[in-house]
């Protein structure tokens, strides 16, 4: 499923959002990933921050992003 980039900023809009480092990423620059609802599901946008501004450079709607999202807002389902 292919989503768009105003798509991907709705998750940033949710107030139970969730916002993760990406311990993964190399050292070179910080990534993190946003986790908020968007529509029925948990959108998983990874981004960094550059110039004080955020950058999205992926996002998809991932089962790992919606557990952590759901733990962390003690959802139980």
């Amino acid at each position: 499923m292919s989503l768009s980039f105003a798509q991907a900023q709705v998750a940033f809009l949710d107030p139970c959002r969730v916002i993760a480092q990406d311990l993964s990423h190399s050292s070179h620059e910080k990534r993190y990933y946003c986790l908020g609802k968007v529509g029925d599901g948990v959108l998983t946008v990874r981004f960094p921050y550059r110039s004080g501004l955020i950058r999205i450079i992926g996002a998809g709607y991932w089962r790992k992003g919606k557990r952590i999202y759901e733990h962390e807002n003690q959802i139980h389902g």
